[in-house]
């Protein structure tokens, strides 16, 4: 399948040659499995008299250690948005700086904690900062998206585990056409603005659809939510396999990465449609 969130498409711990890449780190480390043969009967007992090893002792990634882990980052997430509250400024530079660390996490071969969650706090003054100043502008719209982007969070985590949402080859195919389709139309209207073809404050996005009083943007920040959901979804899966292939505690970082790039998209997205609904009243 091909992975939608690319804080997970360039980690080996969740793609198809995953399981093969992860043999190879284990031997090249040395942990291969031991070997009974000429031990005595008291070696044996000693062997199963010793406590079960954890994530630490077997350098496998599971689902505690990378709840942990995201819990982490989405603390870093939380005081960076603090500081970003009390100073909106600071959203210009969470954002330029989100833009580099996250490609920096994407293409880098093996996760650094460090890297996330710099990443995490970079997140964080962009989130305070945005914010901040829609709250300036729409009294308790915050509360209401932070409420909005929780629910839809765990409402799709409970899906997935209940096993009534599962990623398929054909939604994925379908999400990856609509990231495209939407990429293109951000850029296209950022340029409208950009060059004031478009004096609306949201573009296109708060033009009304014709022959109605409903701005393109609802219909299209409803449809990007979905798709923000299904990435979710994909989050999920993407740990899914990589706790049941095994892959090394470290990769729990690239969870925790893509983890907080899905959420913080998904409460953007939230955010502008509230505030394009409550402008538009």
């Amino acid at each position: 399948m091909a992975f939608s969130n690319p804080g997970f498409s360039q980690s080996p711990a969740f793609s198809e040659k995953g399981a093969a890449v992860i043999r190879q780190e284990r031997a090249a480390a040395g942990q291969r499995p031991v070997e009974y043969n000429g031990m005595t009967a008291e070696q044996l007992q000693d062997l199963y008299t010793q406590p079960a090893a954890g994530p630490v002792e077997t350098d496998r990634m599971t689902y505690e250690d990378t709840i942990t882990k995201t819990v982490i980052a989405f603390a870093v997430v939380a005081l960076g948005a603090a500081v970003g509250w009390f100073i909106p400024a600071l959203a210009i530079v969470g954002a330029i700086a989100g833009f580099v660390l996250a490609l920096v996490n994407i293409f880098k071969k093996r996760p650094s904690a460090g890297l996330v969650l710099a990443y995490s706090a970079a997140q964080g003054l962009f989130v305070g900062g945005i914010s901040s100043i829609f709250e300036a502008q729409f009294d308790g719209i915050v509360t209401q998206a932070l409420l909005a982007t929780a629910s839809v969070f765990v409402v799709t985590l409970l899906l997935f585990r209940s096993g009534k949402i599962r990623a398929s080859a054909k939604a994925t195919k379908i999400f990856m056409i609509g990231m495209i389709g939407y990429a293109v139309f951000s850029l296209l209207n950022l340029g409208l603005m950009a060059f004031g073809a478009n004096s609306n404050p949201w573009g296109l996005r708060g033009t009304d659809i014709p022959g109605t009083n409903i701005p393109i943007g609802f219909v299209l920040g409803i449809l990007v939510i979905l798709m923000a959901a299904y990435s979710l979804v994909l989050d999920f899966a993407n740990i899914k396999t990589g706790v049941e292939r095994g892959a090394p505690r470290i990769y729990g970082w690239s969870a925790a990465f893509g983890l907080v790039m899905t959420v913080v998209w998904l409460y953007v997205e939230i955010l502008r449609l509230l505030a394009i609904l409550r402008g538009n009243d």
